[in-house]
């Protein structure tokens, strides 16, 4: 029996197809002005028995082809232990919002936290900060790992927070340096709801964020934990509801 998942984002839409267990197929697109639009072409030649929605689009997907619908926080967690068996904390940084999830032994859901409605600390805030500094999201990455020291980055509102980079720089302030300090704050932010639903053990990493490798060598500094990552991040929802059905 071959069941789908679809996890509708913010920024991407992602599929992942299972054969009795086994992952067989996925794929991904980048979130257009319609998303249901993005899903079709995504589901497009590929076969399976069953479909099960997740992320911010679900509903408009359940609406269109009656399928069942799983929340982010339970497809996450599923979608995790597919990928570490032992997942005990799952920090999703995603191009909306951040996710800490703590799991239970039997890989439930024993508590978690988000950001507020805002786009501070996510996918999104990197992709405009990484543009007012002139890099692409890869280049913004590596120029801060470059930086020889970080400057402070006062505020974490996208708005302030570019306005903030452009002054930086109009005072000399090198890119490298300020690269640094946004992907610090970043971090710092991310931290906090981390310890809040699991101050120990390993972190399982997920979202868009976790290809960023300063967030990631950040991450471990940080907080000293072992810092996991699987082989494509972005479809771990995708993968949790499939793994639903």
């Amino acid at each position: 029996m071959k069941c789908a998942g679809i996890d509708i984002g913010s920024r991407t839409v992602k599929l992942a197809v299972f054969d009795n267990g086994k992952l067989i197929l996925s794929r991904k697109a980048v979130t257009s002005y319609n998303p249901l639009e993005t899903a079709w072409e995504l589901m497009d030649g590929v076969a399976f028995d069953t479909i099960t929605a997740t992320g911010y689009g679900r509903h408009l997907m359940k609406g269109h082809l009656d399928c069942p619908v799983v929340s982010e926080i339970t497809a996450f967690a599923r979608g995790a232990r597919y990928f570490a068996a032992d997942c005990g904390a799952i920090l999703d940084i995603g191009g909306q919002d951040t996710k800490a999830i703590a799991l239970d032994r039997e890989g439930t859901m024993s508590k978690f936290e988000m950001n507020d409605k805002c786009a501070a600390g996510t996918g999104r805030f990197l992709e405009v900060m990484a543009t007012a500094l002139g890099f692409t999201l890869e280049e913004f990455s590596q120029a801060a790992l470059a930086a020889s020291k970080p400057v402070k980055i006062n505020s974490m509102c996208t708005v302030f927070a570019e306005s903030e980079v452009i002054s930086l720089t109009s005072q000399g302030v090198a890119r490298e340096e300020v690269a640094m300090g946004i992907h610090k704050a970043i971090v710092s932010r991310s931290v906090g709801l981390l310890r809040r639903v699991s101050p120990e053990g390993p972190v399982f990493f997920a979202g868009g964020v976790a290809l960023n490798a300063c967030v990631r060598k950040l991450l471990e500094d940080k907080t000293r934990r072992t810092v996991f990552v699987p082989p494509d991040p972005q479809i771990v929802g995708a993968v949790g509801a499939a793994l639903g059905a």
